[in-house]
């Protein structure tokens, strides 16, 4: 469902469908979708047991309406009608006069259920009664009340305001009127809304919990730091949040929950709650409104970061490494070119060897246009550029690699042509340089044992396009030396790329992360749960996605990631892991992605 137009919030219809809507439970979420409907004009009636969480939400509509006001927003007496459409009550019976019911109490079945019941007793024969849930069953909540046609899911996310997303969760009770009717409230808001069966997660939470759950395991085997997962891949996929610090925020003991639901629905090993999630619920550190979780925070509700017994310690990069002045960057495609073009910036003296000199020249041909679209710019000055370009020397053979200190190869991603690569520089490159591989899938130790110094061999993966992308995954084997690993992180600081360490397996960290998640993104179109456009809005405005994971899937290109995925499913043989059969057929197939015009979309020709 294509994004929609914002609507004038401040001037709905004074009577519009669904116009007095009832909200149980002013939490955070109750008192943000409060806020969207009284600003859209709706009449609100907010009901919680608790008079102190009553009066909090109005103070919060307050200060966020106030704010407003300050932002030119909304004009005082707008202000002043929204403030006036809020009431708030402590007894359920207050809902009986609502055209909508949105339930948003803690994700306890039984609560849920014993509100649904109290509710039917209240509530007119059409109130439209929903319910807020991510990981509870709509459908059992519908059949266990006296009306389950009028019964369905409101999945909003937080914060309320601001986010676009509204899952419209249907049962198989459900009337497609009450949807409609919800759909179109939900477009009145400014939303955009999508319909979705009932399944654990729905879309959104579906995708995102398994990747959080995956990234909680990844921390628990202490694979990576949670510092250098949660960089990885806000860098590696410019995603808003790193893993961790997002598990925080949603709550450990929440996610915990989603899991145990989404698994019992599965069985897929993925969506079992990785042990920590359990460990720190049951500790009590549920995350930042606990002031700890996998971070420890200022204090409980905050959201700044504090210094703790995990934290790294301030070190110098520079300590027990090697001197690089020279390096020799081994390939002639858009990686070895980027990253060749990464370091003549640093102001190393660079050497790019192909296979032959012409395509040697033609990768410093296209550092020589990169450049020049960075002048044009205005990010750097024409004698930077000139400075950079004369640092690249190409070359047509591997021989120019004698006096490098650091050697990067960016081939062809197949073991035996790296392989025979660093035999070639075992042989070329003088003692004590560091030989890195830019592999992204492959054992880099399958790379060090090629050559009769293995210590010296270390995996340094720049992600694509190298000049721009911030990230380098820093692998290292059991093998590779301490100032070996020294000196690769003192060469990403002096290139201004932020390093991350994790060790020598299948995916290291981002692409362990990332392609599960497409992979199950496949599966859900596969079992025709939800569309390729719903699935994309889906991930973009409810997780705050640069891409849709079928946007990624075409530009990343298909074969490389089914290539990824069969390594992945090799390594940890998972059965989750397996790839999608739809993803296989679409490669049988040839359609690749953007490169070949068609993968899970069509593209115009160029």
């Amino acid at each position: 469902m294509g994004p929609q137009s914002t609507p004038d919030l401040s001037t709905q219809a004074s009577s519009p469908s669904l116009s007095t809507v009832a909200i149980v439970g002013l939490g955070t979420m109750g008192t943000g979708i409060a806020e969207v409907l009284t600003r859209a004009g709706r009449e609100v009636i907010g009901i919680d047991t608790d008079e102190t969480a009553a009066r909090r939400a109005v103070s919060a509509l307050e200060t966020a309406t106030a704010r407003a006001v300050q932002r030119e927003r909304l004009t005082e007496r707008e202000r002043q009608d929204a403030l006036a459409r809020f009431r708030t009550f402590t007894d359920l019976q207050a809902a009986a006069d609502a055209d909508l019911v949105i339930e948003v109490v803690p994700e306890d079945y039984e609560l849920k259920r014993q509100v649904f019941a109290e509710l039917d007793a209240v509530v007119r024969p059409d109130t439209i009664l929903a319910t807020g849930t991510n990981a509870l069953s709509v459908t059992r909540l519908a059949a266990d009340s006296q009306r389950p046609e009028r019964v369905l899911g409101v999945h909003f996310f937080n914060p309320a305001p601001a986010m676009k997303l509204v899952e419209v969760v249907s049962s198989v009770l459900t009337a497609p009127t009450a949807v409609t009717a919800v759909t179109e409230l939900a477009h009145d808001l400014g939303k955009d809304p999508i319909a979705v069966g009932d399944r654990p997660g729905f879309v959104a939470d579906g995708l995102l919990f398994g990747y959080l759950n995956q990234a909680a395991a990844m921390y628990e085997s202490r694979y990576a730091t949670r510092e250098d997962i949660d960089a990885a891949m806000k860098l590696g996929c410019g995603l808003p949040m790193g893993p961790l610090a997002l598990l925080d925020l949603i709550g450990v003991d929440t996610a915990r929950t989603v899991l145990e639901a989404m698994y019992a629905e599965s069985q897929d090993r993925l969506h079992a709650p990785a042990p920590i999630l359990g460990q720190l619920a049951e500790a009590g550190l549920t995350g930042r409104k606990a002031g700890r979780g996998f971070y420890t925070y200022e204090a409980p509700g905050s959201a700044t970061v504090v210094p703790d017994a995990e934290s790294p310690a301030a070190a110098d990069e520079l300590a027990g490494g090697r001197t690089v002045s020279g390096v020799g960057v081994a390939g002639s495609g858009t990686m070895a070119s980027g990253i060749a073009e990464v370091f003549a910036k640093a102001g190393y003296k660079v050497v790019l060897a192909a296979r032959s000199l012409e395509k040697a020249e033609k990768a410093k041909a296209r550092i020589a246009k990169s450049l020049g679209r960075s002048v044009d710019k205005g990010r750097m000055t024409a004698e930077a550029r000139d400075a950079a370009l004369a640092a690249v020397t190409p070359a047509g053979s591997l021989d120019a690699f004698a006096d490098v200190d650091l050697a990067v190869e960016a081939v062809a991603e197949d073991l035996a042509v790296k392989q025979e690569l660093f035999r070639t520089l075992d042989k070329v490159c003088k003692p004590g340089a560091v030989l890195a591989t830019t592999t992204s899938s492959l054992p880099v130790v399958a790379c060090a044992r090629a050559t009769s110094r293995p210590q010296d061999v270390i995996g340094m993966h720049f992600f694509n396009p190298a000049p721009a992308m911030k990230l380098v995954e820093v692998v290292r084997t059991v093998l590779t030396a301490d100032d070996v690993h020294a000196t690769v992180r003192a060469v990403c600081a002096k290139v201004r790329k932020h390093p991350v360490d994790c060790g020598d397996r299948a995916g290291f960290i981002v692409n362990a992360l990332l392609f599960p998640y497409l992979n199950n993104a496949i599966k859900m179109v596969e079992e025709h749960y939800a569309t390729l456009d719903d699935i994309d809005a889906a991930m973009k405005l409810g997780g705050g996605y640069p891409m849709g994971p079928f946007e990624l899937l075409d530009v990343v290109g298909l074969d490389v990631s089914l290539a990824i995925e069969k390594v992945l499913h090799a390594e940890f043989r998972d059965p989750g892991l397996a790839p999608a059969p739809l993803l296989e057929h679409l490669v049988a197939a040839g359609c690749l992605g953007r490169k070949t015009g068609r993968g899970f979309r069509e593209y115009a020709r160029r």
